[in-house]
């Protein structure tokens, strides 16, 4: 890994029901997931384009994926403004656990949800 390389590359949020929880992250982001097994395992994609640089995940319902409030914390791409999401969190079935807060000027905003499945998932947005 170089300064010039993502840090991260791809992410799994561990979900425990795939239907509940694709159907939470499409409602709260205004997306469509696209579903698929592999390797004895459901998966959800966020939307991408394949192998341009950028990092993207998936939903996970597998053997070695356990929903947890705690633990590694993912940030999710609420731009351009992550109050727009985390509006939708609540009627979707989620609980917002940071509303949109300050980081800096330069930084932007963040804010935390729990998602169906009980993980913690954080928000950024640059307004």
């Amino acid at each position: 890994m170089t300064a010039k390389e993502n840090a991260l590359n791809w992410f799994e949020i561990p979900v425990s029901e795939m239907g509940r929880a694709a159907k939470f992250y499409e409602t709260i982001f205004g997306i469509q997931l696209a579903q698929q097994e592999m390797m004895g395992m459901k998966m959800a994609m966020f939307p991408s384009e394949s192998m341009d640089g950028k990092v993207s995940g998936s939903l996970v319902q597998g053997p070695m994926h356990k929903p947890a409030a705690d633990g590694t914390k993912v940030y999710l791409n609420g731009n351009p403004d992550l109050g727009a999401v985390l509006s939708k969190v609540e009627a979707a079935g989620g609980k917002i656990l940071m509303p949109k807060t300050k980081i800096t000027d330069e930084i932007g905003f963040m804010g935390f949800f729990a998602d169906t499945e009980g993980n913690t998932v954080g928000l950024h947005s640059n307004k």
